[in-house]
């Protein structure tokens, strides 16, 4: 027995994704469809054990990623979680993103050839996740996107440091600024993705991408990947630490509280009044306002400004 002897994909006891190996192939889904394969914290943490077994198993030789059914590949983030967890306890946002950081370093440090199965919409860290893999084949009835400035985030999980190298800066500002959908035939224009397919096909194009990589010799092309890495590694590493403190920190203000919320609760949020607060001497930062009033009542200090009655005694501040 050796230390990196390949091992059967059901020994892991994934919950949330999907794992096979056979034919030099890895394949990993994302298997939360009733969700459009969303990741949660726990997600997270499976989609780094499989990426990483299939990194070390000689008898994979290219990896396939995709999400389960037909309407999603990936649309990030769990929106839900965020709000009712990490706009509460802020602190572990900045561990999240640890684990964030390890997946997507997982994908594009793996030692083979990562193949982004986009069989329906890839938004967010979907479209991250995708950009994170070596190539890509998608459905032509999907679209990517970006959501960050529309729901209280900054896509800086691979979109902020890959897009311009992908699309070109002017390209890279409409997507991250005005998060509006690209449909498959832009994407591809665009050099998004390499190819794209009617959905009945994406499988066969997918698995003729599987057989060219295959005959390839497997340590040039690791050490192909690697090198052709640089510009994205340097992207990356010079800038996701200070994203992952900020993002940690921006998680207490309103802004994603706000934004997340209005997700989860499918209503509209009003950026305007955002904006209005700030230029009529309000803190957009705080929900309700910074900590600075007193209660003449029981004496309670850094009260929210906005407070018109004490949180603590009730009484009128």
């Amino acid at each position: 027995m050796g230390y990196f002897d390949s091992k059967n994909p059901k020994e892991f006891g994934f919950k949330d994704i999907l794992y096979e190996k056979k034919d030099w192939r890895a394949k990993i889904t994302i298997n939360r469809p009733d969700s459009y394969n969303c990741y949660s914290t726990e997600t997270l943490k499976e989609l780094i054990a499989a990426f990483q077994d299939a990194s070390f198993d000689d008898k994979v030789a290219v990896v396939v990623y995709t999400g389960a059914g037909d309407k999603a590949f990936c649309t990030g983030g769990d929106v839900k979680e965020y709000a009712d967890t990490y706009t509460s306890q802020p602190r572990d946002y900045w561990k999240y993103m640890g684990l964030f950081r390890a997946y997507i370093e997982s994908i594009m440090n793996n030692g083979k050839v990562t193949i982004a199965r986009i069989n329906g919409i890839a938004v967010g860290g979907g479209n991250e996740s995708q950009l994170a893999c070596d190539l890509a084949v998608m459905s032509d009835n999907a679209y990517l996107g970006q959501v960050g400035t529309s729901v209280g985030s900054v896509a800086c999980g691979g979109a902020t440091q890959w897009l311009s190298i992908h699309v070109g800066d002017r390209r890279a500002r409409e997507m991250l600024f005005l998060n509006e959908r690209i449909p498959a035939q832009k994407a591809l224009e665009w050099g998004l993705v390499n190819y794209i397919a009617p959905p009945a096909e994406l499988d066969k194009k997918v698995d003729e991408l599987c057989e060219k990589v295959i005959n390839k010799f497997p340590e040039c092309t690791r050490y192909t990947k690697q090198q052709v890495n640089f510009w994205k590694e340097i992207a990356w590493n010079s800038t996701v630490g200070h994203a992952r403190d900020w993002l940690s920190t921006h998680f207490a203000c309103l802004e994603p509280n706000e934004g997340m919320n209005a997700f989860k609760e499918k209503r509209k949020v009003d950026f305007v009044k955002l904006r209005e607060k700030a230029v009529n001497g309000g803190s957009p930062e705080f929900m309700y306002g910074p900590y600075k009033k007193s209660c003449p009542g029981c004496g309670a200090k850094n009260l929210p400004t906005e407070f018109v009655y004490c949180g603590k005694c009730g009484a009128k501040i």
